[in-house]
């Protein structure tokens, strides 16, 4: 049996630790620094990607793996 997924469209997360560098969420996803988010900002997940999530922060939309993301404490529970 699978682990259950730990996040879910529409919740808020922020960034746990620093990814080496940050990919875009476009058609054509580019690489950015990964200095562009800050440690503890927070986003909203968009949508599910293959490898991650696409998270809307400040400074654009992003692929994120879980391993680098965390449930923000004021984002609602799952009810699903």
């Amino acid at each position: 049996m699978s682990d259950p997924i730990p996040y879910h469209v529409g919740q808020t997360v922020t960034l746990s630790q620093r990814p080496p560098y940050l990919k875009t969420a476009d058609p054509m996803p580019m690489l950015r620094p990964a200095d562009l988010i800050a440690t503890d900002e927070q986003g909203t997940i968009l949508e599910r990607r293959p490898g991650g999530w696409a998270v809307k922060f400040t400074r654009g939309v992003f692929l994120m793996e879980e391993s680098y993301l965390a449930i923000a404490p004021d984002s609602p529970p799952d009810n699903g």
